[in-house]
């Protein structure tokens, strides 16, 4: 029974048979993903399809894998988090980033005023698990003075009373994260915030090795966006750089867009702890939109041959989607496929303790899914096993 991929419904069980199959750990040859009321039921050999299942044949040379997730997604679509920390503005940046492939993500709200975090926050708790929106990312403002990047100056705190326990209310916002300092923060912050149930991350530091492993200690699991906003590595300081690639409870986020990391960083990354480095895009709202210019907190930032930049040439997020995240790692930094996908979909969804509904295809997982054609560019993503078509 053929499946119609232009039929106005989607039956409750399906199949979508194609060439090449990542579940998230192996590859399926000549196979197909059961999908029975929106959650995956396995994935079989093409010719093992029950016969009263409706099977979709996807095109040749299509690669179908576990949905994209983005744990650093600032704006898309002309939307910027820190201007519209709205649960609108949520739905506007996931929807413009799914036809990237990335079917669930962490809108991210940088350094800002402790009001507009609080509105972020309302906002994620109102919609985090819909939409694609699995939480919010909180990148500052608790971060080092010395390592802004871009985030303004005038806004980066040192915590105070109430800050703590404002964070904290991000336990009832999914699956949430907040980047900071640990050496900007007093004892005990780090460790209030992971036993309340939010990820902290370690960003826009200068934290030593020892400090790092204090946050460690204390419940840290991440480091955001590696090698930028920190000191480099060095044989007698390691600092964040060598602890995160070497410490088994961190996740590391790399940008993958061939600007904010050289791509024999990036082998050197995956070399180091392949199965503990997730692509982020650190996306801005010119991804999926026409913006060539747009105002980043007082400062005007444009687009120019795919790098985003302030008028003083400082780094201002990027233009990157999460697919094109993938062909890079393929491309520039000659990685796997596979352990592009993994860094794509299960290793972040493992970091977010999500790894058995999300970033696999096994049995029992949501049914988000992407497919990709020989060069690596989305045909279509499903949620929750309904298609939905690139535009």
């Amino acid at each position: 029974m053929s499946l119609d991929p232009n039929h106005p419904g989607t039956p409750p069980q399906h199949a979508l048979l194609a060439r090449r199959i990542f579940d998230g750990t192996r590859w399926h040859d000549d196979a197909a993903v059961l999908i029975r009321d929106g959650l995956v039921a396995g994935v079989r050999r093409s010719g093992e399809v029950p016969g009263d299942w409706p099977q979709q044949n996807l095109p040749a040379g299509t690669i179908v894998a576990p949905g994209f997730i983005d744990l650093q997604v600032n704006g898309g679509g002309g939307v910027l988090l820190n201007d519209q920390p709205t649960a609108d503005g949520m739905r506007a940046i996931a929807r413009a980033h799914r036809r990237f492939g990335t079917t669930g993500c962490l809108p991210t709200l940088i350094t800002d005023t402790r009001e507009r975090m609080a509105d972020a926050i309302a906002a994620a708790r109102s919609i985090a698990g819909h939409d694609g929106i699995l939480g919010l990312h909180i990148e500052g403002p608790f971060i080092s003075p010395k390592r802004p990047g871009v985030h303004p100056p005038d806004r980066i705190a040192e915590p105070r009373d109430g800050d703590v326990e404002q964070l904290c209310e991000l336990s009832g916002a999914g699956t949430s994260l907040v980047t900071l300092a640990p050496e900007c923060v007093p004892a005990g912050f780090v460790q209030t915030l992971t036993t309340n149930g939010v990820r902290v991350s370690i960003g826009h530091s200068e934290a030593p090795a020892d400090v790092v492993m204090r946050a460690v200690a204390d419940g840290a699991s991440g480091v955001t966006h590696l090698f930028n906003a920190m000191p480099p590595f060095s044989g007698r300081s390691p600092g964040i750089i060598g602890t995160a690639l070497t410490e088994e409870r961190l996740t590391a986020g790399l940008i993958v867009d061939g600007i904010h990391v050289d791509p024999i960083s990036v082998r050197l990354a995956f070399a180091a702890k392949r199965d503990g480095i997730a692509l982020v895009t650190d996306a801005m709202p010119s991804v999926g939109s026409s913006l060539q210019r747009f105002s980043l907190l007082g400062q005007t930032v444009t687009l120019v041959k795919g790098r985003l930049a302030t008028a003083g040439g400082t780094l201002a997020g990027a233009h990157l989607d999460m697919a094109s995240a993938v062909r890079n790692a393929v491309k520039l930094a000659e990685l796997p496929l596979e352990d592009a996908l993994r860094a794509a979909s299960l290793t972040p969804a493992r970091f977010l303790g999500l790894d058995r509904e999300r970033g696999t295809l096994t049995a029992g997982a949501r049914a988000d899914l992407v497919a990709l054609n020989a060069e690596l560019k989305v045909i279509a993503t499903w949620v929750d096993g309904q298609r939905e078509d690139v535009q």
